[in-house]
């Protein structure tokens, strides 16, 4: 480990598209919502962030494990955070979403220049979308919380977790007028948005409307997203627009429900561990994502620190340089070299790891499940 260059003092553009424009990889972020749950921050259902305002330590906490991991950009810890959906849930502390804006931003800046990272002001769907589909209400909403961005020191914005590219493109229009760099992504499968728009549409639907940069986000596990993201690049090229890719899938195998998305399987939310991606499943999608093209490769919920460290491995030549969190532990298990027992230090290598069929360790285990003909 002594002759590889580790991350110190890496400077990154002003705007995501600087990297990507050179061919760059730019390593995204983990889950903060499901991660802030299980920690006993956020409440499940709801999903809201006031964590950002009534816990800032433990989000700082979180973005801090991400950039020693490797990530090249922190969002804003600001999913669901629009007035109507803080509303919705029962917002009883009466702690406003330009509260929880402004933490968020402050936040994920303070610790996002310990590392020269980029900071990405995050927006999500809005209930009131699907309540009476008015752009005209829905697009304000967006408007407040850019403007409460825009008084912070952010990079660029990311339009995230949209099941409809109508309302994902009324975002990047939105977006747009801030003169910054946009990504859009859709919590989608490879069938298409829920208005049965395919993904190449899509895409192209997300590029005319302004973005930058296009892909997916959670819902599905990589397999299902790549696959997606490979589609909406074949709606790009066929229109003969360009678009930056991104990809973030969820930190679950999801192979049965590879259409409705995890929200449907049984185990969702509280027992989803049973599914979580090994760090070696991690590695293997982020070659996959690189060589279909993508260059926005990160993780949503389930993602952990050590997946996004898997990345940062995985793509250590491209990029040039290794996280401090592989400075313990070795590239595929060198760190096993010096294990008291001979059956485990036979562990120390690529081959043992890349060959592995994980056990769920429990029995009548129905973890086989046949994936599902939708």
């Amino acid at each position: 480990m002594a002759q590889t260059l580790f991350r110190t003092g890496l400077v990154l553009g002003t705007k995501s598209s600087d990297k990507l424009n050179a061919g760059e990889v730019i390593v995204g972020d983990g889950g903060m919502v499901l991660q802030l749950e299980r920690r006993g921050y956020v409440k499940a259902g709801h999903w809201t962030p006031e964590a950002a305002v009534q816990n800032p330590e433990a989000v700082r906490q979180l973005h801090r494990e991400f950039l020693r991991a490797g990530a090249d950009v922190l969002q804003t810890f600001t999913f669901y955070c629009s007035d109507d959906k803080l509303e919705l849930s029962g917002n009883v502390t009466n702690i406003t979403g330009a509260q929880i804006n402004e933490a968020a931003c402050d936040l994920a800046r303070e610790v996002a220049d310990e590392g020269n990272a980029l900071v990405a002001g995050c927006v999500s769907q809005t209930p009131c979308y699907l309540s009476n589909r008015n752009e005209t209400e829905v697009k304000s909403l967006f408007k407040k919380q850019m403007d409460e961005f825009l008084k912070k020191d952010i990079d660029f914005f990311i339009a995230e977790f949209f099941r409809y590219a109508e309302e994902a493109a009324w975002a990047v229009q939105v977006l747009k007028t801030s003169g910054k760099t946009v990504g859009a992504t859709l919590c989608i499968s490879p069938h298409g948005d829920m208005n049965g728009l395919p993904p190449g549409e899509c895409a192209v639907h997300l590029v005319k409307a302004g973005a930058d940069i296009v892909g997916v986000n959670c819902h599905l596990d990589p397999t299902a997203c790549i696959q997606t993201v490979k589609l909406m690049k074949e709606g790009l090229d066929k229109a003969g627009l360009k678009g930056h890719l991104m990809i973030q899938p969820l930190g679950c195998q999801t192979p049965e429900c590879n259409l409705t998305g995890y929200i449907s399987l049984p185990e969702y939310p509280f027992a989803l561990e049973c599914r979580t991606l090994t760090r070696w499943d991690v590695h293997k999608y982020a070659r996959e994502a690189y060589d279909a093209g993508i260059r926005y490769i990160g993780g949503c919920c389930g993602f952990e620190a050590y997946h996004i460290r898997a990345i940062s491995e995985e793509l250590r030549a491209e990029r040039g340089f290794l996280p401090p969190a592989s400075e313990k532990h070795g590239l595929w298990g060198a760190g096993l070299e010096l294990h008291t027992k001979p059956w485990v230090r036979a562990r120390a290598q690529r081959e043992y790891w890349e060959n592995l069929l994980p056990a769920s360790g429990r029995p009548k285990c129905p973890s086989m499940a046949t994936p599902a003909d939708e």
